[in-house]
Order: C-alpha cells, then structure tokens, then sequence
C-alpha cells in the first residue's frame, strides 16, 4: 500500500455528511501500520537535521516534544481503543484541512525523497491530534523563543505564535485549534 492513498481515502470521507472519529481512527490506524521502526528511525533524523536550524537553547526542547508527540505517535494511534468511537468529528475543520494536508503530503513528498515516510506521519500525526485527541498540535508546554509556551487555560488551547503563520497556506497552524494566545 503506497502512502500517498491515505489522500485518497480522507478524501472520499470527506464526501460523507458526517465522519465519525472511528472512520477517521480506521484510516489512521490502518496507514499507521504501514510505517516500521526503520520509518520511524528515518523520521527522527530528518527531524534531528532539520533541528540544526533551530536556535541553540530552544534545539534540545524543539527535539524532545517532536519526536516525543510528534514521531512517536504512531504506537498510540495504533494501540489507542478509548475514544468516543460514534462521536462525530468538526467536519466544517476537516474538509477546510484537506487541501492544506494535500499540499503539505505532496510538498513534503517531493522535496526530498530522503524523508521516506515522514509525510504519512505527518499527515496521520496532525489529524489524530487534531480531531481524535481534541488537543493542540504543539503539546502544551512547547516552547516558542521568548519563552512563550502552548497553554491550556481551563479548558482552551493557546499558541503564541499562531497568528505569525496567517498568511502561510501550508501552516498546519490551520489545522490546530488553539488559538492565538490573546496577551501577546
């Protein structure tokens, strides 16, 4: 099974009136499964060299929450059974972030095939965070140069730099649901 039909499939969902979180977990989980320890030890050094333009203090930070929620997720989704199954997800937010995780797949894809599949585990990543778990794509507590973290603040997401990246289309800003942190 190729990666890139995960677009597919999200794609024909997209179609559906409503999507439930366990038609979105059985096209997650089933990718997920595609992707080996080898995948997953490639992930982390593309990570780990893309880390090298992070600056220096933040760079060890950046690594530990990416590879952490970000690269590791691939066993929770796989293994995770405690969710709302019948649940319905924000299909308005889904299908307004299928032409974005399209060009981001594809982007990614094409850019350097050296990435192997680090686009499927993106594109798996940010949709289970998004519309299965309900939180923030950067965990609470990723730190932002200026010490600006993500917070939670009874019950709602901010990021401090959510509004730097309105104007980028391939942001996957568009995808979180945290908001722009209001005092900064």
């Amino acid at each position: 099974m190729e990666s890139e039909y995960i677009l597919v499939e999200l794609k024909e969902l997209s179609h559906k009136e409503k999507i439930t979180k366990e038609e979105l977990m059985d096209i997650l989980k089933k990718y997920a499964g595609t992707i080996s320890v080898y995948d997953l030890m490639m992930a982390t050094a593309y990570m780990r060299k893309d880390g090298e333009f992070v600056h220096a203090s933040y760079r060890d930070k950046y690594l530990e929450i990416y590879i952490k929620y970000f690269i590791m997720r691939m066993k929770e989704v796989l293994m995770k059974e405690d969710y709302h199954h019948d649940a319905n997800i924000d299909k308005e937010a889904f299908d307004e972030s299928f032409p974005m995780l399209e060009r981001t797949f594809e982007k990614e894809e094409a850019d350097n095939m050296e990435k192997g599949k680090f686009p499927l585990i993106y594109v798996i990543t940010s949709l289970y965070t998004t519309f299965i778990l309900e939180e923030p794509i950067h965990p609470v507590g990723s730190e932002f140069p200026g010490s600006l973290k993500v917070e939670n603040r009874n019950g709602v997401f901010y990021c401090p730099v959510k509004e730097n990246q309105k104007d980028n289309v391939d942001a996957i800003c568009h995808l979180c649901l945290a908001e722009q942190t209001p005092d900064i």
